[in-house]
C-alpha cells in the first residue's frame, strides 16, 4: 500500500515528484487492475498533466493521487453512480468534496467503482487479498484501490456500512466522520439524513492527514504519541453476533490496548439504541423511495434486483412510521451522549467477520448502521487477520463532533496492535 504521509514527506523533501508518485500508481494499476477492477474510469494522462502544475507542491496534499468514488460528481470524468441509467453521464460541476480535494492539491486519478446508487447490487471489484472474496460495498473500488496500492487516498460514502465494512474487508483505514463534517453536495443522495462522506488510506495516521488536508481541520494524529483513551468494549449487541474469529480478535485488541495503558471496560447499550438500530431501516427505506423516485418512475427495468426490491416494497414505511423513527433516533442520540460520560470511545467489530467468499453479496452492515444513524465518527483500524490471512478490522466509535479524539484513539489502538504482534 502507498502511505499518504510517506509520499507527502518525500515530495516535500524533493526526493519524489507528483509525477513520479503517479508513475508508481500507474505501475501498480498495470499489474493488478485487470484482476481487481477498482476503477470505473481511469485518467492517468490527465493526472500527469495536473501534476506538472508547479503550484501543486505548495498545497496541503502536495499532488497526491486520489481516487473518487463514482457517486461524487466530476466535471472532467463520467459520473455514472454504478447505474446503467447514467451511462456516460457528464455532470456540469464537481461535487463539493471533489473541489475541496483539488483545492488542497489532490490529483484525481480516476473514479472508483461503487455499487448501484451506493446500495447493495455489487460492482465488478474484487478483494485484493483474495479475488474470490468480496471487497465489501458500496465503496468497493475505493477500499480495494488503497489495498492494491493504486492510490494514496480515496473517497467513500456510508449510509449503512459502506466505508467501515469495505475498509475492514480490504485491510485499510477507513474514516466515517461525524455527519456533515465532509460535504455531500454533488454526491448522489440515497438518504439525506444519513448519507455521510468518508475517506480511505493505508493507516489511521494517513487517513487523518488526508481528512485534515481536505477539510482544513486539526485532525492529524501523526507525530506525538497519542494519550491512552478510556475504551468501552461492546461485546453484547442487539444484532447478530460476530464470528468466532472476530470475537477473538476483539478480545485480543482489548487486551493489547489495556497493556498499553488504556482503561478498558465492558459496555452495554441502553435499550433505546436497540430501537434506533431498527429505525435505521425505516428512515433509509422512506428516504430512498423519494430520493430515487425519478430513477424508479422512469427507469425501473434498468435498476438492479436489490434496489428494485427495496423500491418495490409495498410495505414501505409510512410518514407516521418515519416520524416515529426520527423521534427514536433523537432519543438514542441523547442516550449515546450520556454513555460517553464514562468512556472516550467505543470499540466493536467493524464487520461480522472477514470478507465473505463470492461476489454476489457485499457483506453485512449490522455493526455499522446504528453509528451511521447516530452521526458519530467511526474509524476502521487495520492490521489484523483471520487464520486464512483475510483482513479483520475493529471499529473505534467516538462522540459526535470529537473526530480528532476518535482518530487519536484509533491511532493508539493501531500502535498497540502492532506492538502486540
Amino acid at each position: 500500500m502507498l502511505s499518504a504521509l510517506d509520499l507527502v514527506r518525500r515530495i516535500e523533501a524533493g526526493t519524489l515528484s507528483p509525477e513520479q508518485a503517479i508513475d508508481r500508481c500507474a505501475e501498480a494499476i498495470a499489474a493488478r487492475e485487470a484482476e481487481i477492477g477498482a476503477f470505473a474510469t481511469l485518467d492517468l494522462d490527465g493526472a500527469r498533466r495536473a501534476a506538472r502544475d508547479p503550484s501543486i507542491r505548495s498545497r496541503p496534499l502536495r499532488g497526491l493521487p486520489v481516487g473518487v468514488k463514482d457517486i461524487f460528481d466530476t466535471v472532467d470524468l463520467p459520473t455514472e453512480y454504478g447505474s446503467r441509467i447514467y451511462a456516460g453521464h457528464r455532470p456540469a460541476a464537481d461535487a463539493a468534496l471533489v473541489s475541496m480535494i483539488r483545492r488542497a492539491g489532490g490529483i484525481v486519478l480516476g473514479k472508483t467503482v461503487t455499487t448501484e446508487f451506493a446500495h447493495m447490487d455489487p460492482g465488478r471489484t474484487r478483494n485484493p487479498h483474495n479475488p474470490a472474496h468480496t471487497p465489501g460495498g458500496s465503496s468497493s473500488g475505493s477500499a480495494a484501490g488503497i489495498a492494491a496500492g493504486f492510490m494514496a487516498v480515496t473517497t467513500g460514502s456510508q449510509t449503512g456500512g459502506s466505508v467501515i465494512r469495505p475498509a475492514s474487508y480490504c485491510g485499510v483505514a477507513g474514516f466515517k466522520p461525524s455527519y456533515g463534517l465532509l460535504p455531500t453536495v454533488g454526491m448522489k443522495c440515497v438518504s439525506w439524513t444519513i448519507d455521510t462522506a468518508g475517506l480511505f488510506a493505508a493507516t489511521v495516521a494517513d487517513v487523518a492527514f488526508a481528512a485534515a488536508a481536505i477539510g482544513g481541520r486539526d485532525l492529524r494524529v501523526d507525530g506525538a504519541s497519542p494519550g491512552a483513551p478510556r475504551i468501552g468494549v461492546l461485546r453484547r449487541v442487539p444484532w447478530p453476533a460476530a464470528s468466532a474469529d472476530m470475537a477473538l480478535v476483539l478480545d485480543q485488541v482489548a487486551q493489547a490496548t489495556s497493556t498499553s495503558g488504556a482503561r478498558v471496560i465492558d459496555l452495554t447499550l441502553p435499550p433505546v439504541l436497540a430501537e434506533a438500530f431498527k429505525a435505521h431501516a425505516v428512515i433509509l427505506g422512506y428516504e430512498a423511495r423519494r430520493s430515487l423516485a425519478f430513477e424508479y418512475d422512469r427507469h425501473r427495468p434498468l435498476l438492479g434486483p436489490h434496489l428494485r426490491e427495496l423500491l418495490d416494497d409495498r410495505t414501505a414505511p409510512t410518514a407516521v412510521a418515519y416520524d416515529e423513527a426520527r423521534r427514536i433516533t433523537n432519543q438514542a442520540r441523547k442516550a449515546l451522549a450520556n454513555l460517553f460520560a464514562d468512556v472516550d470511545v467505543i470499540l466493536s467489530p467493524s464487520a461480522p467477520g472477514a470478507a465473505p467468499a463470492g461476489l454476489a453479496s457485499t457483506g453485512n452492515s449490522t455493526f455499522n448502521r446504528l453509528w451511521t444513524l447516530m452521526g458519530t465518527p467511526c474509524v476502521n483500524v487495520p492490521g489484523l487477520a483471520d487464520p486464512d490471512g483475510l483482513p479483520l478490522g475493529v471499529q473505534v466509535i467516538g462522540r459526535f463532533g470529537n473526530d480528532r479524539a476518535t482518530l487519536a484513539a484509533a491511532h493508539f489502538l493501531e500502535t498497540a496492535i502492532a506492538r502486540s504482534r
